[in-house]
């Protein structure tokens, strides 16, 4: 029963998720439909900065929290409504919040649990446990790892708190502003296209947002060769020092 009981916040959350990526709420969110009401959405937000601003950091912890797939479309959509810095900023403080309570919420579950890890925490455990602040701060930094994934598989390794919320917010703030540059990009393409088409990945605020991020994506791939090249090497100096046969 105590076991059932820790549990049931992550319980609460996943059903929340799933219930909101099935009722179509993201759709709300859509570039295409931002870009149709922008400017009463705008002049709303320019009448209630502090609530308009709240829902934004809200609408995050939510997406975050309950680990909703494309979440990045309220990324984006703050960049089309409040800019690329407002929105950067707003969009980080909701995934750090959403984040932290993902990552309470599996920790009260895994604090009783004797199972076998997962195979996500079994791939970051020794990497982790060598360089936890530099291993943590890379995983929220590369878009490769899946937020929600890295969040439950951190708490399982007993991740500290200050070292999550510090690392989630630095290490996601620099995706989470390339995606808000893309939508801010998608402003101005929309209202000057007045859709979105495949000629977006023509225009240069749409192309360096995307660059940045596939950049973001090939680092593990990259460091995957360094270290392949480094151990070749070490165990190639290692036979030439060995007296021969």
């Amino acid at each position: 029963m105590k076991s059932l009981r820790s549990f049931l916040p992550l319980l609460i959350l996943v059903g929340i998720g799933v219930a909101l990526f099935f009722s179509g709420a993201l759709d709300r969110f859509a570039p295409q439909h931002i870009a149709q009401e922008q400017i009463d959405l705008q002049a709303d937000i320019a009448a209630h900065p502090v609530l308009a601003a709240l829902s934004q950091i809200g609408l995050m912890t939510l997406a975050i929290a309950t680990g909703i797939p494309g979440g990045i479309v309220i990324v984006l959509a703050g960049g089309m409504l409040f800019g690329f810095v407002e929105g950067t900023l707003l969009s980080t403080l909701g995934a750090t919040l959403g984040a932290a309570i993902l990552f309470l919420a599996s920790r009260s579950a895994f604090a009783h649990g004797s199972g076998s890890a997962p195979a996500l925490v079994e791939r970051l455990r020794s990497g982790y446990q060598s360089y936890p602040v530099s291993f943590a701060l890379f995983l929220r930094l590369v878009p490769f790892f899946p937020f929600g994934g890295v969040t439950v598989a951190l708490a399982w390794l007993r991740c500290p708190l200050w070292l999550f919320i510090t690392t989630t917010a630095a290490g996601g703030a620099v995706m989470i502003a390339f995606e808000t540059a893309l939508g801010a990009g998608l402003t101005d393409i929309i209202a000057r296209e007045g859709s979105v088409s495949l000629s977006v990945f023509a225009h240069r605020r749409v192309l360096l947002p995307l660059l940045g991020m596939a950049i973001l994506a090939l680092v593990p791939v990259v460091l995957s060769q360094l270290r392949r090249l480094a151990r070749e090497r070490r165990e190639a100096a290692r036979a030439r020092a060995e007296p021969g046969d």
